[in-house]
């Protein structure tokens, strides 16, 4: 039996020696490589807070205490020393251990995010509800650098450092977020790193006058201050109003342990600026440049990271995206492509090899991208802004007030659009169609396949009528893509009958047209022919097709990989309704609810978003015509 088999709480951690927490660190590497091997996850940044996490639930009572995550990437260790370890085989599986933070998961989960730099925020919410409450207990938000390029890290910092609230904030630093990270502050920790000899004579100063009278502490407070410039480059958290300490080696659990219990009786805010390695003990993933050791799928080696079997599937629409966007970006030198901490998840990483010259990194700061796009497109150049659908909606207000309303050519590719699988609620791309709908002057579009998905990335570059908007699924591409210089823009506001029937008549969107077309054929063998439209142009829509389907159909169901609040099938529900009130128009979609992991196909299957669940939507309508006939 390993030692982290004896725990079950941090009560346990806390009555261990040393030396026996350096050995639960070893249980607690081996226990992540072994688990996410055969489930996948977020493994690297995980490696890397170890000693951190162990450190951190020695040092404070736990759970009366609050650890408030960053993201959940770090959170593996924690879950496996708060009674998750012999659940984590379950991780990002259906029912499972969550893959991030989550409250109703355990008490230890403060506060749930599976987006970046929520921590400092949601921490000074909980100081300042202590406060109000009376309540003994301290709250230490831990976040990552690479949230540090997001500008909710720094609205929190200024308003925690003004309310000079009893709050520690550990800065976590990986030189790392996903992808390397970028940016001024970026250069300013690595310059601390760099120099520690201010922290040495600051250290020292003050054991010297710790019991000194009042003006000679006065005096070396002066000093210390025109030390600052000499020593350090900026000491920028200090001026924030929090008392630094560091950077302490996030590997050593004796300094982390005494700095921790240290700063846990002292007030007011403090920053805890603490070094480590991302994937520490995974040789594989300690040695590995770039986003590669991020994370992992399921059906690796665990001492070598490669993949037991290799796909033979078509790629993803990810890489198929990436691929088209370089190649188009050769024909075209106004195109420039901006992402937010993600080249390899958006697929932009192979633009950013071919035109390093017009690709743009801004970090965490998915709002900053759309302004700086927009930016872009004021001087003439053809932005392609690549991010989630799930982090695209943090910088929305950005998209109507400075692309929609200005009518600026910025084009929004939203990969993960739609059902994400494991990576569960916090990741869900199920709002775009609903977000975009709103958007005046917004092109929505939603390709069916991986062609299509070109065809319509080279029509949104070519537009000139405002931003542009193209969602695509984590899935792979149903056929193969032949090169952009091949593909036609496809035309603006049509759309496309690919099946035609009597009966009802299905208006599918981007990946809903394939279980569509295969509902359609089903059905046909029944006697039930019914009409199949790929609506790839949301908005706007084909008038011309609509109304031809109008004037032979008394039924339309919408599909959509979407909310069906605001959703296309309510849009087509407004708009049929001014056309033809005798029409009946159904959604189909993703119902009012949180959608949690599972795999993505048995995801589309329990929300009837396959082929079987399409055709058995189609027969209930049908019947109900023929009831009320």
């Amino acid at each position: 039996m390993s030692l982290l088999d004896r725990i079950d709480s941090p009560a346990d951690v806390r009555a261990l020696t040393r030396d026996e927490l350096r050995t639960l660190a070893d249980d607690l590497r081996a226990r992540m490589v072994d688990v996410c091997s055969r489930t996948g996850g977020h493994i690297g940044a995980g490696l890397g807070v170890v000693e951190l996490t162990i450190a951190l639930h020695f040092a404070f009572d736990t759970p009366r205490d609050q650890l408030v995550w960053d993201v959940g990437h770090q959170g593996y260790p924690h879950k496996l020393l708060t009674g998750r370890n012999r659940a984590m085989e379950t991780l990002r599986q259906e029912g499972g251990v969550s893959g991030f933070l989550k409250r109703t998961e355990s008490p230890y989960d403060t506060f749930g995010a599976g987006h970046a730099a929520t921590a400092i925020s949601a921490a000074l919410g909980m100081a300042a509800a202590r406060d109000i409450n009376g309540e003994e207990l301290k709250v230490v938000a831990i976040l990552g650098d690479g949230a540090l390029t997001s500008g909710l890290s720094y609205e929190g910092l200024n308003n925690a450092g003004h309310s000079e609230r009893d709050i520690v904030v550990v800065l976590n630093d990986n030189e790392m977020s996903i992808a390397p990270n970028v940016g001024a502050m970026h250069k300013y920790l690595t310059s601390i790193q760099r120099n520690s000899l201010y922290n040495r004579v600051r250290n020292k100063v003050g054991e010297l006058l710790e019991n000194a009278p009042a003006p000679v502490m006065a005096i070396a407070r002066r000093w210390e201050e025109s030390v600052k410039a000499f020593l350090t480059p900026g000491v920028l958290f200090e001026e924030l109003g929090f008392r630094y300490f560091g950077p302490i080696d996030g590997h050593d659990v004796d300094a982390l342990v005494d700095t921790f219990t240290s700063v846990r009786e002292m007030t007011g805010p403090r920053l805890v600026h603490v070094i480590t390695q991302k994937g520490k003990g995974f040789p594989a993933g300690e040695h590995a440049a770039g986003e590669k050791w991020h994370a992992l799928p399921p059906g690796h080696d665990p001492a070598t990271g490669k993949q037991l079997k290799t796909s033979t599937a078509n790629p993803a629409y990810t890489a198929v995206f990436g691929k088209g966007l370089a190649e188009l970006g050769a024909e075209n030198e106004k195109v420039v492509t901006i992402t937010a901490a993600m080249p390899s998840g958006t697929g932009t990483g192979a633009f950013a090899k071919a035109h390093p010259a017009r690709f743009f990194d801004v970090g965490i700061a998915e709002g900053h991208a759309v302004t700086f796009a927009a930016g872009l497109a004021t001087r003439g150049l053809r932005p392609v802004c690549a991010i989630y659908s799930t982090f695209l909606q943090r910088g929305y207000d950005n998209i109507i007030h400075d692309c929609a309303i200005q009518s600026l050519p910025v084009v929004f590719a939203m990969d993960r659009a739609g059902l994400v699988g494991e990576d569960g609620e916090t990741h869900m791309g199920l709002y775009d169609i609903a977000y975009m709908l709103a958007v005046p002057n917004m092109t929505v579009t939603a390709p069916k396949d991986g062609r299509e998905m070109l065809a319509l990335l080279r029509a949104g570059v070519e537009h000139d009528g405002g931003p542009f908007s193209l969602r695509y699924p984590r899935d792979v591409v149903p056929a193969a893509v032949p090169e952009i210089s091949a593909i036609e823009p496809t035309p603006h506001a049509t759309w496309e009958v690919l099946h035609r029937g009597s009966e009802v008549a299905i208006l599918a969107v981007g990946t809903m047209v394939a279980p569509a077309l295969a509902a359609a054929e089903a059905l046909a063998e029944e006697g039930l022919q019914v009409t199949v439209v790929n609506c790839r142009y949301l908005k706007p829509y084909d008038q011309v097709t609509l109304a031809a389907i109008l004037a032979d159909h008394r039924q339309i169901l919408v599909v959509e990989e979407g909310t069906v609040v605001n959703g296309f099938g309510a849009y087509m529900t407004s708009v049929i309704a001014r056309q033809d009130t005798g029409v009946r128009v159904h959604a189909h979609g993703v119902p009012d609810r949180i959608i949690y992991a599972a795999p993505r196909s048995k995801q589309l299957a329990a929300l009837g978003l396959d082929a079987a669940g399409i055709a058995q939507r189609v027969r209930a309508l049908h019947e109900s015509e023929a009831l009320t006939g």
